[in-house]
């Protein structure tokens, strides 16, 4: 299952790559610094994989991706997956602002929701991230993936699998942080996992292709009109 899947994560990346081609890439490297009032959720971190959700408390289906998140994290956890730390960050929009403690009610007490300040800089776009992005680091705090929709709709099991990825090997290199018994553990749920098909190509379409040229605008659009 992994060697499939993992081969349409890597597409994936591959795509955000081009996306982000007139920037540079921020695969395998530690994200800039950012704070929420005086915590550094980042540096709290250090030493588990860490799962950062970028999500806007706006609407009832964020409801059901927390949810999910919570389902995903239980399951991991009951596998032997521990020690990954999950957050998100809401929206800094002033909408997003009122809804958030609605959002934070919806979540588990292991997963933080972050609610930013509308004065200072904007998290999502120091981490380059998109509405419903997941981005997904390393224990040394190296980001392995940054999915985006489609691939980061829980129901499908793309965000699973990079979890996985991220905490079973060392896509970014060598990192000082080690678990226990992390072999016997990744090898004991990868041969357990029933056998898992790829999804047809519709039911899973790669992210459009989009103008080089036009794409700085499109994405300078879409931000303004979620504030």
């Amino acid at each position: 299952m992994w060697t499939g899947l993992g081969l349409l994560l890597a597409l994936c990346v591959l795509s955000r790559g081009r996306a982000e081609s007139q920037g540079k890439s921020t695969r395998c490297k530690e994200p800039p610094t950012w704070y929420i009032g005086e915590e550094n959720p980042m540096l709290e971190s250090r030493g588990k994989v860490t799962v950062v959700a970028l999500l806007q408390a706006s609407s009832f289906y964020i409801i059901l991706y927390v949810s999910r998140m919570d389902d995903l994290h239980l399951k991991l956890e009951n596998e032997g997956l521990v020690n990954i730390s999950y957050m998100i960050v809401n929206h800094q929009g002033e909408y997003s602002q009122h809804k958030h403690n609605l959002l934070k009610q919806r979540v588990s007490e292991f997963i933080p929701v972050y609610k930013q300040d509308m004065e200072k800089p904007n998290v999502w776009n120091l981490l380059n991230g998109n509405k419903d992005d997941f981005l997904i680091y390393d224990r040394c705090g190296r980001l392995v993936y940054h999915l985006g929709l489609p691939y980061s709709v829980l129901h499908f099991p793309y965000m699973e699998e990079a979890i996985r990825i991220a905490f079973c090997e060392t896509r970014c290199g060598n990192c000082s942080f080690t678990v226990k018994d992390i072999n016997e553990i990744c090898n004991r749920t990868e041969n357990t996992d029933e056998p898992v098909e790829e999804p047809p190509p519709t039911s899973v379409p790669d992210p459009p292709q989009q103008n080089p040229q036009h794409h700085g605008a499109h994405r300078h659009h879409r931000q303004h009109g979620h504030q």
